[in-house]
């Protein structure tokens, strides 16, 4: 019988930092990781197809149990760079917005934003892969993760979410959080957390192993990206929860 713990991570380059020490034999024997992107990790925690995930926190009220079971996360104190508006328009022009199929949280952030922040209401259609290619004129896209990172060479105007969040609220973001559907023994969770401290301490050396150009790694792991979930992220998180429970528009049905 398998008794390891199912833990899914996000298929991202802002994860890498995370899972490093995993991927490199960290707690062969104790878990069994898996990739996917951000709505595919929810639903398979939604269904008990994994135990821990590093999911959207959009996807938290959904959730019959929950814990947060790491201090760490992928959240951001200031601008994110991979989360991020498109368009070929000032804001106030979009007519159209295709919407990232990838993700949960970044949708429900930007209708937040939408609605709160710019006060618009553009016609929002959901997306399918490939989509980048249809940004243009008064269309515009959200994208996130790797691809967000390419599209910023391609896009005349880029509003990053959590940038607009922090000017909105004066709160960092957290995008993702490790979560688990069920208890999961302290010794196990110290001995995970500890694996994700010593990934962390690998940011040179996953930097120097990578051969990507579309943006500088070392900045987006050092600068945009923040992985320590402390007690103003947390305050940050406590209220974006409160509006996707609040606001009818950014709830998932």
């Amino acid at each position: 019988m398998n008794n390891k713990i199912r833990v899914g991570a996000v298929s991202y380059l802002n994860t890498k930092p995370l899972t490093y020490a995993f991927e490199h034999g960290a707690m062969q024997d104790k878990l069994d990781l898996n990739f996917d992107y951000p709505s595919k990790l929810a639903g398979q925690l939604l269904n008990d197809e994994i135990d821990i995930g590093l999911i959207p926190v959009a996807v938290i009220p959904m959730l019959k149990e929950y814990h947060i079971v790491s201090n760490y996360c992928i959240a951001t104190d200031d601008e994110v760079a991979s989360v991020c508006l498109f368009s070929e328009v000032p804001i106030h022009e979009i007519e159209t917005i295709l919407l990232d199929y990838q993700s949960r949280t970044s949708v429900a952030l930007l209708k937040i934003l939408l609605n709160q922040h710019w006060k618009i209401a553009p016609l929002l259609q959901e997306a399918h892969e490939g989509y980048e290619n249809m940004i243009s004129g008064k269309t515009a896209g959200l994208v996130i993760g790797d691809r967000a990172l390419s599209q910023r060479t391609h896009s005349k105007y880029i509003y990053d979410l959590a940038l607009e969040w922090k000017a909105m609220t004066g709160l960092p973001f957290v995008f993702a959080a490790w979560v688990s559907n069920k208890k999961i023994t302290d010794v196990f969770l110290l001995e995970f957390n500890e694996s994700l401290q010593k990934s962390l301490l690998s940011i040179d050396e996953i930097v120097s192993s990578m051969n990507y150009s579309d943006y500088d790694l070392s900045v987006y792991y050092k600068h945009n990206i923040n992985y320590l979930l402390d007690e103003n992220k947390r305050r940050g998180l406590k209220l974006f929860l409160e509006k996707i429970t609040n606001f009818q528009g950014a709830v998932f049905r």
